[in-house]
């Protein structure tokens, strides 16, 4: 059995390991009403709370054996809670216990969901409390006296978990908008670095048949563009650049990134050499059929240079792929700019050959 996304733990390891601690503190609590608390009370009050302790162990143990996302794949994160409000509410009616502190328990489940839960988890679980205390009072209280101590913790239940919904739902788009900051690049809206090193870390480790291809891009002349028309026509022309290349470039099976300045970069895995190569010079006469306004408007022809390399589908070499496409993307500027230039492929037994012609 699987819980869908909503019922899941939004840090399943977290999760797992406040779990295990939580379980690991009730049993010793259950253990102590048991010996201390319960000591004069009927066999079957007994029993159900070394069950209780039995279960809580068990609980513990598996938080420690199992992995925190197959824990939560199996739902334990909202099915723990869910037994801690029956556990809570199966003691409160064998002990007859109606006190506040026999009540407080129910805390525990919804602090506990709302710490760890998305918002349908908490509720579901603050529902099933209140439902067990509701029933606990009733069962045990004339109904005035459990109608208005269910109206007092169940306001106090409710208010807590609002409140710890709230508060959680505003730390993670806080978490979002920083991660953004550090995978989107603020001026292109294009990967940033760190984002295409992990892509392209994830593309050498599954091995995807046709290999991976690295296009390497640089805009021509960007230092020239920089001393004629100032530094804010310097970052237009990286945005209307970005924009031309996002036309060109699927986001489903390759990743646009900026390294870094007006160096760009395109991650195809899955691509064969040949694929590459031709999508490189897509991209280059792409660019240089779409000049850019400026305010004055006059036109800005724009051109750039562009380095392909390819690793074979099970190769890793992440620096020998980066390294060749870097020494593509200087032959094609050596050669004359406005061109493609494919590195060639590797030798057995040899060092990685170059190609400094344009493709086509």
């Amino acid at each position: 059995m699987r819980m869908g996304r909503a019922l899941r733990a939004r840090e399943p390891q977290a999760a797992a390991h406040s779990t295990r601690l939580i379980l690991l503190v009730c049993s010793a609590v259950v253990a102590g009403l048991a010996v201390f608390d319960q000591a004069d009370a009927g066999a079957l009050v007994l029993a159900v709370h070394w069950v209780a302790v039995a279960l809580l162990l068990a609980g513990a143990a598996a938080c420690s054996v199992l992995s925190p996302r197959m824990l939560d794949r199996l739902g334990l994160s909202v099915i723990a809670a869910l037994l801690g409000v029956i556990l809570t509410s199966t003691l409160n009616v064998l002990t007859e216990d109606t006190s506040a502190a026999a009540q407080a328990f129910f805390a525990f489940p919804i602090f506990w969901a709302a710490s760890h839960l998305r918002a349908p988890g908490v509720v579901l679980v603050t529902a099933v409390a209140l439902a067990g205390n509701c029933l606990t009072l009733f069962l045990l209280l004339p109904p005035a006296a459990a109608l208005t101590d269910m109206i007092f913790f169940g306001a106090v239940l409710v208010v807590m978990a609002v409140l710890l919904v709230r508060a959680n739902e505003k730390q993670e788009r806080l978490v979002t908008a920083l991660r953004a900051q550090v995978t989107v690049d603020s001026l292109t809206g294009l990967a940033t670095r760190r984002a295409f090193d992990r892509a392209l870390e994830r593309a050498l480790d599954r091995s995807v048949p046709g290999g991976t291809a690295l296009v390497l891009i640089d805009v021509d002349s960007f230092k020239s563009i920089n001393d004629s028309h100032g530094h804010p026509v310097r970052d237009d022309v990286l945005v209307h650049l970005s924009t031309v290349l996002r036309t060109r470039v699927r986001a489903e099976d390759a990743v646009l990134s900026r390294l870094g300045g007006d160096e760009l970069a395109v991650l195809m895995p899955g691509c064969r050499r040949d694929v590459a190569a031709l999508r490189a010079e897509n991209l280059l006469q792409a660019v240089r059929s779409s000049p850019m306004t400026l305010a004055d408007g006059t036109l800005l022809a724009l051109s750039i240079s562009v380095g392909v390399a390819h690793l074979p589908q099970h190769s890793s070499d992440r620096r020998g792929l980066y390294t060749a496409a870097d020494n593509a993307l200087y032959d094609a500027k050596r050669a004359g700019r406005g061109r493609v230039s494919v590195a060639a492929t590797r030798p057995v037994g040899g060092a990685p050959e170059r190609s400094t012609g344009p493709v086509g």
